[in-house]
């Protein structure tokens, strides 16, 4: 064990109001020093002030390093105003960022100046080798340094010329390999009772992760300039050995698996299901069309038997042409998306298909045709499969530089924020929940129309994920919905938002379950 002033804080951010999830983000750094440094997680969702607890600790001057997860949206509010707190009245402290935002927004992260290094990806290795590497190190931002430091892979930094540095991408890791998630240390901080909430799939909901990365590489995904196209799983036998340890001590009835794509390998999801088989567990996790469709009827079958409930699908748009643009990487299309629906009705299987509306184009015109179609598109999967979930979102850019799609919203004339604290404004944080696009191609009637056809739409077909709607309740605002949808008359729906908001309509892409 490391000597005390070699101590680590982890923190996971604020991200959101209830219903919070096991930090498995940090979870997985923990486990990567796990007997190699002293640590302790301070949650952000489960602290009534969590800068309190972050200054609790540091005030015993033990502290040295703090590890912060900052994934885009509500974690900002917390990750950005902490950290710069920090370095201004603990300068000591090396701060260390991971996560999505870190990662695809490193520039300005590293630029503001109280963010000492990213890790760019997985940091199972990278994070314990940047904290050997600068305890072996007695003085810092020397040639010594940037030698040690220019080894470790999955990182980025400024050099001693203030350069920002990218190292190279280290390949995944077996999963298997890896140590088990410190679940027992997490305990001891907070209660794990604390994160298995009643959700939509039951009662006491289990957040895991069993997979990093995704082989495809659509261009408007966060996940592509991180992972570059590879996947790595945990086996299907490991995965049910962590499930079966939850159901056993804490009576999990239900798992939301946050994988990028959990049904990548279908030999890995069948095995699984067959362990899966008398439970009583049901279960969530996200896919691809194009990939679950070669499942045999047989195998969707076990699934469903094996508790699989619902599969959030990227349907993202009804027009073939868009999705080409997108580089889906795989064999999609309109017309597979109306079938796949149709076939997930006869295995019981509901689809969760999210769309992503306002993709740039060359003119105006063209942009409001195919939000028009789009609209219509979701209209027509609802007809086949009145079950199928639909999630709507505004498409946001994401930064991978050298795609198609960046260099037309560039031409374009959009830009992000240039200060890490410009993030902070509430279009920003909308932005990040690709909700108020802040994009030059998409005008106000544009973006009025897709809120308004989502509320109609949610009015017309309530989620099944919100538990708190009850049977009148779901019949009252249907009915009220009922000529809007109908109609196609969408124009400031205010009665059903009214409904919406004295009931506290839940909204699955902005909450989860």
């Amino acid at each position: 064990m490391t000597k005390t002033k070699n101590k680590v804080l982890l923190f996971n951010p604020r991200s959101a109001n209830a219903k919070y999830r096991i930090p498995n983000s940090v979870l997985q750094i923990g486990a990567s020093i796990h007997g190699l440094f002293e640590y302790v997680f301070v949650d952000g969702n489960l602290e009534l002030d969590a800068w309190e607890t972050i200054e609790k600790y540091l005030k015993t001057d033990n502290f040295k390093y703090f590890g912060c997860t900052v994934m885009p949206g509500p974690q900002l509010r917390q990750a950005i105003p902490f950290t710069k707190k920090i370095k201004e009245n603990y300068p000591e402290v090396i701060i260390i960022w991971g996560g999505y935002f870190a990662s695809n927004q490193y520039k300005v992260s590293i630029e503001s100046g109280f963010v000492d290094y990213i890790i760019n990806g997985p940091g199972d290795k990278a994070f314990p080798n940047l904290l050997n590497a600068l305890e072996e190190i007695k003085f810092s931002l020397t040639a010594e340094w940037e030698f040690k430091i220019k080894s470790i892979k999955n990182l980025i930094y400024k050099d001693l010329n203030d350069k920002i540095i990218k190292t190279p991408k280290e390949d995944l890791l077996e999963q298997d390999i890896l140590p088990a998630l410190p679940y027992q240390h997490l305990a001891n901080f907070y209660p794990l009772e604390k994160y298995l909430g009643k959700t939509y799939l039951g009662n006491k909901t289990f957040s895991y992760h069993s997979s990093f990365g995704c082989p495809f590489t659509c261009s408007f995904c966060a996940v592509v300039p991180i992972y570059e196209a590879r996947w790595k799983g945990k086996s299907a036998k490991r995965i049910f050995d962590d499930i079966l340890f939850f159901k056993e001590k804490y009576a999990i009835d239900a798992i939301e698996f946050h994988d990028n794509n959990f049904f990548t390998s279908r030999k890995r999801v069948v095995e699984f299901s067959r362990l899966m088989l008398n439970q009583n567990i049901i279960w969530w996790g996200e896919g691809r069309i194009d990939t679950i469709d070669k499942y045999s009827d047989e195998e969707l079958l076990l699934m469903r038997k094996a508790g699989c409930k619902m599969i959030f699908l990227g349907a993202e748009s009804g027009n073939d042409e868009l999705l080409k643009q997108m580089d889906k990487g795989g064999t999609q299309t309109a017309e597979q998306m109306k079938a796949f629906v149709a076939r997930m009705k006869t295995v019981d299987i509901i689809p969760e298909l999210s769309f992503v509306l306002g993709f740039p184009a060359k003119n105006e015109e063209t942009v409001w045709k195919q939000i028009k179609q789009d609209i219509e598109f979701i209209k027509e999967i609802k007809t086949i499969n009145s079950d199928a979930e639909i999630i709507i979102y505004i498409y946001s850019p994401v930064p991978t530089e050298g795609s198609e799609m960046y260099e037309l919203i560039k031409k374009s004339g959009f830009h992000f924020p240039e200060e890490l604290e410009d993030w902070l404004s509430p279009a920003w944080e909308k932005f990040d929940l690709r909700k108020n696009p802040l994009t030059p191609w998409l005008k106000p009637y544009m973006i009025d129309e897709i809120r308004d056809f989502e509320t109609v739409l949610n009015g017309f077909y309530p989620t099944v994920s919100d538990v708190r709607l009850n049977t009148w309740q779901r019949v009252f605002i249907k009915k009220l919905s009922l000529f809007r949808y109908k109609m196609g008359f969408y124009w400031k729906p205010k009665e059903i938002r009214l409904f919406q908001h004295i009931w506290k309509y839940r909204q699955p892409e902005i909450e989860g379950f």
